[in-house]
C-alpha cells in the first residue's frame, strides 16, 4: 500500500487540513474532529483502496483502515504537521473549554476515546504481562520474591499505578489545556506522601478544610474530572493575566487552586462515583449473571460499531482498582471470539476470492482482539454473519457469566488476555469463548452466507444455435465487480467505452464474440477482436500487467485469426499475477460503444459463459439517401 498516497487522498476528501480540528488514531481507525462534517466526501473515502469504511459517531469522523492505520497516520502527519493545537496555542486567551460538538453523550464518548486511545496498547500489553506473571507463579515457574518477577511486575503494574498521570496528559490534549500542568495535577494525586496518607486513612487539613483520605493510584474518574475542571479555570486565568506573565502565572495559580480543589472536592466525588459504579456492576452481575452475560456478549460488537464501548473502559478499570477484578472483560472476550468464528465461517463457505481473503485475515486479527476490519469488511457487510456472531457471543457470554469469570488485570479482550482471567471461573471462560467461536462459525457456514458462486458442474457450453450476433459473452469465469471497485480510473470512468470487469476464478480468457483477432499485444495481456457485424471488443487482463512483460501469459491465437464464441484466446496464471502484486481483474471494453444506441449489461453477479452485454444498433433512417 502507498501510505502517503492514501493519506493525501483522505486529507483531500475530508476537506483538507483547514477542516481538521483534531486528529489521532487508535488500533484500527483514523479519528478526527472536523470543523465541518459536510465538507467530508464520505463516499469517495470509502472507495479508496486501503479504507474499509467510514463511521461518523460520537462526534468523531472515523476512517477505518485496519492494522496499518499507524503508518497511514504517520504519512498524514508528514503532510500536515502535528494535528490539533499545541500547548503554546492552547495557552492563548481563547476558549479552550471542552469541545461543544454533538449531544452530551457524544461529547463524553469522544472525550473518553480520545483520552484512552493514545496509550491503549501500553495498558493492554501491561495487562497481559501481569497475567503472564500470575500464570508463571501458578505453574511454579517463577517466585514472587525473585528479581525477574519484581522487575517485570514493575513494568506491568506501573502503567496502572500511574494511570492518572497518563490520563492527565491525553485528557488535556482533548480539552485543549496545558498538558504539563495537567500532568503535574495527576502526579500530585499519586505523590508518595499523599498515597501514604490515603493508605493509613489520615485526614489532612487545608486551612481548616478537611482533606478526605483517598487513594488515587490506578483510578480514572477523579483525574478526568480534575482536568475537565481545569479546562474552565485555565481560560479564565488567561484572561486575567497579561500575556507578558501568563506563561508563569497561569500554571502557578492553576496548580495552587486545582490540586487542593481536587483533593478536597473533585477527587472524593470521582472516587465515590467509581466505587458506586463498581459496587453496582458487581451486584447486578451476581444477581442476574445470565442476563448480564447474554446482553454484553451479544451486543458488545454493536457498542463497538457506535463507539459507545469506550464508556465501559473507565468502568472496567474502576472495578479492578476498587474490587481487584472486573466481571465484564471476560464476557467481552466471548463477543470478540464470536466475530473471529463468524469470519472463519465466511472463509470456509464463500467462493468469492476477495471475500475469502478478507475473512481469512479477519479471523486472525479478531483472535488477537482487533475486530473492526472483520466487522466492517466481512460480517457486517454480509449482515448474516454479524447476526450469527451476536448469537454465539450471547451464548458464550452466558457461560462465562455463570462461571463467574473475572479479569484481575485490564487488557483488550482476545486470546492473549486469557492469563488475566486465571482464577475461579477460568475453565468456564475458556469454554465460553470456545463455544462463542464454534457456534458463530457453524451458524455462519450453514445460514449466514449465501452460496455466492454456482458450482462448476452447472456450467453448460455455449450453444452455437443460440448465439446472438448483438450479444457479447463472458470472456472469463469469475465474479463481476462494480466499476467503482476497478483500480484504474481510465477503465472505471468508461472513457474508452462500455466496460464489464470480472475478477477471474479460471485461467482461460475466451472469445466473447465471433470475429477476427484485430490486435494481439506481444505481452499477451491484451487482445482486440472485431466481430463479423462490426462490434469492437478489447480484453485487458489485469491492471498494469504490461509491466510483467509476458510473464504468466500464454497466447493461444495469432493476429488475424478468426475465432468463435468461447474459443480460448489467452492462458494466464491469475494467482501468480496477484502474488506478484498486480490486480488480475479482467476488463472487457466495447471500444466503439458510440456506434450503438444502447449497451445494456446483464444483471448477473457471476460470469460463466452467458451474455454479459446486449448491444442495440442505431437504426438507419431509410428516408435519407
Amino acid at each position: 500500500m502507498d501510505y502517503k498516497k492514501l493519506a493525501q487522498s483522505i486529507l483531500t476528501d475530508i476537506g483538507g487540513k483547514d477542516n481538521i480540528d483534531q486528529g489521532w488514531h487508535c488500533a484500527t481507525r483514523l479519528r478526527f474532529y472536523l470543523k465541518d462534517d459536510s465538507k467530508a466526501q464520505t463516499k469517495k473515502i470509502e472507495d479508496l483502496d486501503g479504507v474499509i469504511t467510514v463511521v461518523n459517531s460520537a462526534g468523531q469522523y472515523q476512517v477505518v483502515i485496519g492494522n496499518s492505520v499507524g503508518k497511514v497516520y504517520d504519512a498524514l502527519v508528514d503532510i500536515t504537521g502535528p494535528l490539533g493545537e499545541s500547548d503554546s496555542e492552547a495557552s492563548k486567551d481563547k476558549d479552550t473549554s471542552p469541545k461543544k460538538k454533538g449531544n452530551i453523550l457524544n461529547r463524553l464518548i469522544g472525550f473518553l476515546s480520545g483520552s484512552f486511545t493514545p496509550f491503549i496498547g501500553a495498558i493492554a500489553g501491561a495487562g497481559i504481562l501481569k497475567g503472564l506473571l500470575s500464570l508463571f507463579v501458578a505453574l511454579h515457574w517463577m517466585s514472587t520474591t525473585s528479581g525477574a518477577y519484581k522487575i517485570w511486575y514493575a513494568a506491568g503494574d506501573s502503567v496502572f499505578y500511574f494511570l492518572p498521570v497518563l490520563l492527565a496528559f491525553t485528557a488535556a490534549k482533548q480539552l485543549k489545556v496545558n498538558q504539563f500542568v495537567s500532568v503535574a495535577l495527576g502526579l500530585s494525586l499519586v505523590y508518595p506522601s499523599i498515597v501514604q496518607l490515603g493508605a493509613k486513612n489520615i485526614t489532612l487539613s487545608f486551612f481548616g478544610i478537611p482533606v478526605v483520605p483517598t487513594t488515587y493510584t490506578s483510578t480514572v474518574i477523579p483525574i478526568l474530572l480534575a482536568v475537565w475542571a481545569l479546562s474552565y479555570l485555565e481560560p479564565l486565568l488567561n484572561k486575567i493575566f497579561p500575556e507578558a506573565v501568563r506563561n508563569i502565572f497561569t500554571p502557578l495559580f492553576s496548580l495552587m487552586i486545582m490540586v487542593p480543589l481536587t483533593l478536597i472536592v473533585v477527587g472524593p466525588i470521582g472516587s465515590y462515583i467509581s466505587n458506586w459504579l463498581a459496587t453496582g456492576v458487581s451486584a447486578i452481575y451476581k444477581a442476574v449473571p445470565v442476563i448480564a452475560g447474554a446482553l454484553v456478549g451479544a451486543l458488545w460488537q454493536v457498542f463497538v460499531i457506535f463507539g459507545v464501548h469506550w464508556a465501559f473502559l473507565p468502568l472496567a478499570l474502576g472495578n479492578i482498582a476498587k474490587l481487584g477484578y472486573d466481571p465484564l472483560l471476560p464476557i467481552t472476550a466471548t463477543a470478540v471470539l464470536a466475530q473471529a468464528g463468524a469470519a472463519l465461517g465466511v472463509f470456509l463457505k464463500t467462493k468469492d476470492e476477495k471475500m475469502k481473503g478478507l475473512a481469512g485475515s479477519g479471523t486472525i486479527t479478531a483472535l488477537f482482539g482487533i475486530t473492526e476490519p472483520t466487522i466492517y469488511g466481512v460480517t457486517l457487510k454480509l449482515k448474516g454473519p454479524f447476526y450469527c456472531s451476536m448469537i454465539g457471543g450471547g451464548i458464550g457470554g452466558i457461560i462465562a457469566a455463570m462461571a463467574h469469570a473475572v479479569a484481575t488485570s485490564f487488557t483488550m479482550p482476545s486470546l492473549l488476555a486469557l492469563p488475566t482471567y486465571l482464577g475461579k471461573g477460568f475453565v468456564g471462560e475458556v469454554i465460553g469463548i470456545a463455544v462463542a467461536f464454534l457456534v458463530s462459525a457453524i451458524l455462519t457456514y450453514f445460514f449466514g452466507v449465501k452460496n455466492d458462486q454456482p458450482a462448476k458442474t452447472t456450467v453448460k457450453p455455449v450453444d452455437p444455435k443460440t448465439i446472438n450476433p448483438n450479444h457479447v459473452y463472458a470472456p472469463v469465469e469469475g465474479t463481476i465487480v462494480p466499476l467503482k471497485n476497478v483500480k484504474d480510473q481510465v477503465f472505471a470512468s468508461g472513457a474508452m467505452g462500455k466496460v464489464i470487469a470480472v475478477v477471474p476464478s479460471s485461467d482461460i480468457v475466451k472469445a466473447p464474440i465471433a470475429g477476427t483477432v484485430s490486435a494481439l499485444y506481444p505481452t499477451g495481456h491484451a487482445i482486440g477482436i472485431t466481430s463479423n457485424n462490426g462490434i469492437e471488443v478489447l480484453i485487458h487482463i489485469g491492471i498494469n500487467t504490461v509491466k510483467l512483460n509476458g510473464k504468466h501469459f500464454k497466447k493461444l491465437v495469432k493476429q488475424n485469426d478468426h475465432v468463435k464464441v468461447g474459443q480460448p484466446l489467452v492462458q494466464f496464471d491469475y494467482k501468480a499475477i496477484k502474488k506478484d502484486g498486480y490486480d488480475p481483474t479482467v476488463m472487457m471494453i466495447i471500444t466503439n460503444s458510440k456506434n450503438y444506441k444502447e449497451v445494456n449489461p446483464a444483471p448477473d453477479t457471476y460470469a460463466t459463459n452467458q451474455a454479459l452485454l446486449a448491444l442495440v444498433p442505431i437504426k438507419k433512417d431509410k428516408s435519407k439517401k
